[in-house]
């Protein structure tokens, strides 16, 4: 089990990296576009990727 958790953190840190590395300038275009957007909004956002991430870890696993 922990070795999975240990390779899920990394598959993020990778997955988190590629944006910075490939269009340094497009990701702080995004970020300043996301710093503009409501509360309410990101969070909305934030709580359908753990919904839709949930659903496909329970549909793989």
């Amino acid at each position: 089990m922990w070795q999975d958790l240990w390779a899920a953190l990394a598959l993020v840190l990778i997955i988190e990296g590629v944006m910075p590395f490939l269009n340094p300038r497009g990701l702080r275009r995004t970020m300043q576009l996301l710093s503009e957007i409501s509360d309410n909004t990101l969070r909305f956002v934030g709580l359908s990727c753990m919904v839709v991430g949930t659903i496909l870890l329970a549909l793989i696993r």
